[in-house]
């Protein structure tokens, strides 16, 4: 004989949520790499010293 609980819907937890769709796992991997590498690409322009034109 089941238990009433089971019957109650479970909550999925949000990390199943995520890896349950991939092209959204695929999605916030190429965001965190844009913004991981873009904003190091800004960090090492502007940390750049001037330089000297002849």
């Amino acid at each position: 004989m089941p238990h009433p609980a089971d019957d109650a819907e479970e909550a999925v937890p949000l990390g199943q949520r995520l890896f349950d769709r991939p092209f959204l796992l695929l999605l916030a991997g190429l965001l965190v790499m844009f913004l991981f590498y873009t904003g190091w690409g800004m960090y090492e322009i502007l940390s750049l010293p001037a330089g000297n034109l002849p």
